[in-house]
């Protein structure tokens, strides 16, 4: 049958990314001291297309995505070279989305629930087979966490209004290197007023009340805290931190964003 997409195209427009997204699959992650675990996952992988190309070859992404069914950061540069040589690319993007759970026990009664994380890996390949072929690893996390306004405690008799923010980090580092999620989360989550738990008795939500009182953060020291802290970790060579304060006492969010490398 006649291949379109293979004919000639004389528009002279080279694409920087052409693809497919929200593909639906099913992934294993390996996990920190943990057994594997099966995550729900959603992808978007594109490639560049010379301008002599009409189209892509759409069904050649999913071929590759269906050999895939267990992805570390390592694996995601396989991943990405794959694709590019199955469509004869020079560069290719890809990322996974998926819900990552870790098992988190509460602060005084320490029983275990489960807390989810929106997490994700990107992988970007440029100028394949050159003398300057680049590849990058992304790791993302987005991690809930309580901030307690400085300025309320201070200015109030008692209380103080507290709510939930929301860190997003995302970090590069060498490919012959591991940045585990466990580990990028705990570092946000210890840079808040107070981190968040699934189950909490009401011993843990008085700790957990008294923690963040006691701790009390503006968005800017949520951020200025990661920064300090990803600074400190030799593996990661760049990084983006933003920070969202769902304003309990506005109808706005505090909003701050950090890049560096």
């Amino acid at each position: 049958m006649k291949d379109i997409q293979n004919t000639h195209d004389t528009r002279g427009i080279e694409i920087q990314k052409v693809g497919i997204k929200d593909f639906d699959l099913p992934l294993i992650i390996q996990r920190k001291n943990a057994e594997d675990l099966m995550v729900y996952a959603n992808a978007k992988v594109s490639v560049s297309l010379p301008a002599h190309y009409k189209g892509t070859h759409m069904s050649r992404f999913v071929e590759v995505l269906n050999d895939w069914k267990s992805i570390l950061g390592s694996d995601v540069k396989d991943c990405v070279t794959q694709v590019v040589e199955k469509l004869s690319a020079k560069s290719g993007y890809i990322k996974f989305k998926f819900k990552y759970f870790i098992d988190k026990e509460s602060p005084v009664t320490h029983i275990s629930a489960p807390m989810c994380y929106d997490c994700s890996f990107e992988g970007i390949l440029s100028n394949y087979g050159d003398e300057d072929e680049e590849y990058e690893f992304v790791l993302g996390v987005k991690v809930p966490v309580t901030t307690l306004c400085p300025c309320s405690k201070e200015i109030s008799d008692y209380g103080a209004h507290n709510q939930r923010a929301l860190v997003s980090v995302k970090v590069k580092y060498p490919e012959d290197e591991h940045v585990w999620i466990e580990d990028l989360i705990k570092t946000v989550e210890d840079c808040s007023s107070c981190g968040l738990y699934s189950l909490l008795k009401r011993e843990d939500e008085k700790y957990v009340t008294e923690h963040a009182y006691e701790n009390p953060k503006f968005v800017e020291d949520v951020l200025r805290d990661v920064v300090i802290a990803l600074r400190r970790n030799e593996i990661i060579d760049s990084f983006e931190v933003e920070c969202e304060s769902i304003e309990s006492i506005h109808n706005h969010s505090a909003w701050a964003y950090q890049s560096e490398g």
